[in-house]
C-alpha cells in the first residue's frame, strides 16, 4: 500500500517554524522537489507562535506541527506506491530544516490478508 513516515525534530531554528509564512514556502518547496501533487492544504497560526499544517496530497498526505519555543517539530509523510517520494521528501525536510537530533519511525502500510471466516 504504502510508506508512512513519522519523525520528530528538536533543535530547529525556531525562526523557521514560527510562522505560517516562512513555514508555508518551505513546505511548498519540499513537496513540489519531491515530487508529490497537491490536492489542497491547510496551515492554522497558533499564538504566540507555532503552526500546524497538512497537505492532501493525491499520494495521501504530509503533515507538520511545530513548537518553536522548544526548537521542536513533528513530522508525518504518508505514500501510496513507491517509496521514492516520501523518502525524498524527508530528506529534503532535514536539508531544509537542520535539526540537531531526529526521531524517525517507518511504517510499511500494507494490505492484510483476507481472514478465513
Amino acid at each position: 500500500m504504502g510508506i508512512h513516515v513519522i519523525a520528530e525534530f528538536q533543535g530547529v531554528d525556531p525562526q523557521k517554524i514560527s510562522r505560517v509564512e516562512t513555514l508555508r514556502t518551505v513546505l511548498d518547496r519540499v513537496v513540489a522537489k519531491s515530487g508529490l501533487h497537491v490536492v489542497s492544504s491547510s496551515f492554522h497560526q497558533f499564538e504566540p507562535h507555532g503552526v500546524s499544517a497538512v497537505y492532501l496530497l493525491t499520494e495521501s498526505h504530509l503533515s507538520v506541527h511545530t513548537w518553536p519555543e522548544y526548537g521542536y517539530m513533528a513530522l508525518d509523510i504518508f505514500t501510496c506506491g513507491d517509496d521514492g517520494s516520501a523518502l525524498k521528501a524527508f530528506q529534503l525536510m532535514l536539508d531544509e530544516f537542520q535539526p540537531k537530533n531526529v526521531k524517525k519511525r517507518v511504517i510499511r502500510r500494507e494490505v492484510l490478508g483476507k481472514s478465513e471466516g
